[in-house]
């Protein structure tokens, strides 16, 4: 009964272990989701609960009016407030899958009598994806390596700056819930890839569908998934679990990626989705070759392999290129081909190029986002190579192809910072478990008689019982073996003391990363663009509400068919908060248009006055940072103005005209004159020269630019001053419909003064070729 009872003994033990390891792991995630959940509301506690930035706006609005109207209505809804006089189709042009989850969140809320307004759910959404994303990476790392790595990875991506500058509480935006579902899918491929199972793989084309509905960034796994197959067949790893598991995800996932209205029929008909369709040709026609492999010898199947391979790779060349020149297939992108020509987008497509969120990263903000990780990240590397399989060559490509993307566009940044966190923390999981483990107790000391080296200490007797003196070995040196003894007790001790250094760095270097990101999402990712703040000398904070209090002015005080036009970043601010129609927006989709107003805002104002009436401008709304300091004005912005319209109207706009004969961008007395007498010039500086802001500076100091303006008492002549906010951070102009009020008054007087001289002009006008007309007169009654 001994057996029975410590065979119970040890199962009862193991289910207690693996009760109280299932419970830690609960316990680490529910403290990463709330310490990620907690670090992004910095914004609401500081400022309030309210949507940052631009796009976040349209999204918020887009969001309000599917819950006030129903989804169907949403995918079929005209904005006639975007894009005036063209308007723009939302449902077709949108990824519904934001406004789709927090929809589906304020119905359910909702259903269980739990009233909470829209606009909350989008501010805390992101919050409470980090969470789950969070969740995501520990499943996704312990598949990878283990689940104290998977823990650690959780940590990190709960609070890597890398990860919260998209989102905070307040940032509605397509990445909050887009960066889950990336780690979701590749969580359920690597289980597709080590299960060949078909449940997997319709599971990941579930979660691919999920993420082709958030993020345009889908087209980075429908390429990384089919580059991991690929690597595979040539690393000679195939297996059936590979081919069931790929071929299911491909097709199910293709069909359910094209009911998304915004994406159609663009997986079979563009370039950026050809990759995968190759891939999933090879592997069948690899599967094929295998199968007919069994009916050939080796010397047989090898002329045929090389001439099957040769025929299918002409045929699949030639069909793409003949579909491309047909225009069945359409060509890459202005943005792929951004990706891989840094200077592309500048020559070619300069509105890609002016948002700064697509510029090249530099090493300081590598570093500022992921701080200790970086370092780390390499040293994971070597870890996951060094013990290679098919699921980790998966995370190798994985990292090298994030590593080239981050580097060319800042915004990609944030596809590099999961991998980074799972190869940190692969490095410092595997390290910590090296040199936390006991040393292992040492050997047991050989018997005296087996050993032909070592003395024996135990007396020899003689058979009358006297102690004879031990015998030494004539090779065995006792005096080494005492210093060799004490040396090695001396590098246990060392060893031991070692093992205590490092553990330490590695935690105080995970403090020092918990610090930074705390301090980064604090300082830099938590303020929201529309509110700003200062610090006065005595540490008080004013706060500045400029953008808001314009938006209120025109919602107020603007009839509400009121057309605004502004430079394209403010759009979506616009039509969300001031409710009012713009001409061009974040969404960016007509670049003629957006040129267009370039050219109005880089002409002179007869001229920007012409182009105005032609689209029916009611009021012209400007940035204007030179009081306060913001430099993100538009005179900042201008010669992205002009190279914008440069491409569009190069006759007309060049802008070379813009700079000084020594290549200066310059606004005081040395600038341009085309620049000191453009609309955008006029509109920001107008009476700013009549404004001194301290004694140290003189009237009309720029503090910006930090120099003099070089234009300063001129007057406008088809535009009045509608309202300048508190700071003169946003100006309001109202376009003359009569044109110059003034010089007509005086042009009447004129008129008014001259006598018309009689002559034929001044005659009454005759109709050439008229009938006369002879007047009758009307018969009685009687008469008839």
């Amino acid at each position: 009964m001994a057996a029975p009872d410590s065979l119970i003994k040890s199962k009862t033990s193991l289910n207690n272990y693996a009760g109280v390891q299932s419970l830690i792991v609960f316990a680490v995630l529910a403290l990463a989701w709330l310490a990620g959940f907690s670090s992004r509301l910095f914004a609401v506690i500081r400022f309030e609960s309210i949507i940052h930035e631009f796009d976040p706006w349209f999204n918020y609005r887009a969001t309000h009016h599917m819950v006030e109207n129903g989804f169907y209505n949403f995918l079929n809804w005209f904005d006639e407030r975007a894009w005036y006089p063209l308007g723009r189709i939302v449902g077709g042009t949108v990824y519904p899958g934001l406004m789709v989850t927090s929809g589906l969140i304020h119905h359910v809320l909702h259903t269980l009598n739990i009233p909470i307004h829209i606009r909350d759910i989008c501010v805390f959404l992101a919050p409470l994806f980090s969470g789950l994303t969070a969740i995501s990476m520990y499943f996704f790392t312990k598949e990878i390596w283990n689940k104290s790595a998977g823990l650690l990875a959780a940590c990190f991506i709960a609070i890597v700056p890398g990860y919260i500058s998209r989102s905070v509480a307040g940032s509605y935006d397509n990445e909050g819930i887009a960066i889950f579902a990336l780690m979701f899918t590749y969580y359920l491929w690597i289980k597709t890839v080590k299960t060949g199972s078909i449940f997997w793989a319709i599971a990941t084309a579930l979660a691919y569908f999920y993420m082709v509905s958030a993020w345009g960034g889908y087209v980075f796994i429908i390429n990384l998934i089919p580059l991991h197959v690929f690597v595979l067949l040539l690393m000679g790893r195939y297996s059936s679990r590979l081919y069931t598991g790929f071929c299911t995800f491909y097709i199910v996932g293709t069909l359910l990626s094209m009911q998304i209205p915004f994406v159609g029929f663009q997986p079979i008909r563009t370039s950026e989705h050809m990759a995968a369709a190759g891939v999933f040709a090879l592997l069948n026609a690899y599967a094929v070759l295998l199968y007919i492999q069994s009916f050939m010898t080796k010397s047989e199947f090898k002329s045929f392999f090389f001439f099957a391979i040769s025929i299918c790779a002409g045929i699949v060349f030639m069909a793409v290129v003949y579909l491309t020149y047909a225009g069945y297939v359409a060509p890459w992108s202005g943005r792929f081909y951004s990706l891989w020509d840094t200077g592309y987008a500048k020559i070619h497509i300069p509105i890609i190029s002016s948002v700064s969120e697509h510029q090249p990263t530099t090493w300081v903000s590598f570093l500022f986002d992921l701080h200790v990780l970086s370092c780390t990240f390499p040293a994971g590397v070597w870890f996951v190579i060094k013990n290679i399989n098919d699921e980790r060559v998966f995370v190798v490509l994985y990292a090298s192809s994030a590593i080239y993307f981050a580097g060319v566009m800042v915004r990609l940044m944030l596809t590099l910072t999961p991998i980074v966190c799972v190869f940190a923390a692969i490095a410092f999981s595997h390290t910590l478990e090296n040199y936390l483990k006991d040393d292992p107790p040492p050997p047991k000391k050989q018997s005296n008689a087996s050993s032909d080296t070592q003395i024996s200490t135990t007396p020899l007797l003689s058979k009358e019982g006297r102690s004879k003196p031990p015998k030494i070995n004539a090779d065995s040196k006792p005096t080494k073996k005492k210093s060799d003894s004490k040396s090695a007790g001396s590098d246990g001790a060392v060893t031991g003391s070692l093992k205590s250094i490092i553990v330490m760095i590695v935690i105080f270097l995970i403090m020092l990363f918990c610090v930074h990101c705390t301090w980064v999402t604090s300082n830099a990712y938590s303020s929201p663009s529309i509110v700003l703040a200062s610090y006065n000398h005595d540490g008080s904070r004013m706060i500045l509400d400029d953008f808001r209090e314009a938006y209120y002015w025109l919602r107020q005080n603007t009839d509400d068919e009121a057309t605004v036009m502004s430079w394209w970043d403010y759009g979506y601010q616009i039509a969300g908060m001031g409710n009012k129609t713009t001409f061009v927006d974040n969404n960016t989709w007509n670049n003629s248009h957006i040129a267009l107003v370039g050219k109005a805002m880089s002409s002179n104002e007869t001229a920007a006055y012409d182009i105005m009436k032609m689209l029916g401008v009611d009021y012209v709304l400007v940035i204007f940072g030179g009081v306060i300091g913001y430099s993100g004005d538009d005179i900042n912005k201008f010669l992205w103005m002009v190279r914008i319209a440069e491409g569009e109207h190069p006759q007309d706009i060049k802008e070379s005209d813009y700079f000084t004969p020594n290549g200066e961008f310059r606004v005081d007395s040395a600038g341009s004159k085309t620049l000191l007498n453009c609309l955008m010039y006029k509109l920001c500086y107008y009476r700013f020269g009549e404004l001194q802001l301290d004694h140290r500076t003189p009237p009309g100091y720029d503090r910006t630019r930090n120099v003099e303006i070089g234009h300063k008492n001129f007057k406008l002549q088809h535009l009045e001053e509608a309202y300048t906010t508190e700071h003169w951070l946003v100006r309001i102009y109202k376009v003359l419909k009569d044109g110059n009020v003034t010089k007509k008054s005086k042009l009447n007087k004129r008129l008014r003064k001259k006598t018309p001289s009689k002559t034929s002009r001044n005659k009454k006008g005759t109709l050439a070729n008229q009938k006369n007309v002879v007047r009758g007169i009307k018969k009685t009654k009687s008469a008839r």
